[in-house]
């Protein structure tokens, strides 16, 4: 059985033509849908229906630390949309051998991460939220 690879240098997000780099250790970026596929409903004579959810809508966490670059590029992008509305974009989330893939068409930033201090280098959490997330989960 051959060893597979995953250099975490090599994964790549793209938010509104911004390549995002400056991952935190740990746990980097989060991609989820807010329903899930499929509802189960029961009768009460016990028999059950699945129920089809079309809501696609779905959320991406990244999680930058606080010295990186992409903080810079989000606030930009952040506070245009507050000002103008033009803060909708294309989200891409890509492993490095491109069997995961996941984008949305149009994304936006959910709100400003909190802004902590320290001693210590800390991180910060953006949200991009989406009413339509398309995902496929490969493996490695």
């Amino acid at each position: 059985m051959a060893v597979l690879t995953f250099d975490p240098k090599q994964f790549s997000m793209i938010f509104s033509g911004k390549i995002i780099s400056g991952f935190a250790d740990g746990t980097f970026i989060t991609v989820e849908r807010n329903e899930q596929m499929f509802n189960l409903k029961i009768g009460v004579d016990g028999e059950g229906t699945r129920v089809k959810s079309n809501n696609k809508s779905g959320k991406i966490s990244i999680i930058l630390m606080q010295s990186s670059q992409s903080n810079d590029d989000l606030s930009a992008i952040a506070a245009a949309d507050e000002l103008t509305n033009s803060g909708t974009g294309e989200a891409l989330v890509k492993d490095p051998s491109g069997r995961t893939v996941c984008a949305a068409q149009t994304a936006w930033l959910q709100k400003y991460p909190n802004a902590e201090f320290s001693k210590e280098a800390m991180t910060r959490t953006w949200v991009l939220e989406t009413d339509s997330l398309e995902m496929f989960i490969g493996g490695n």
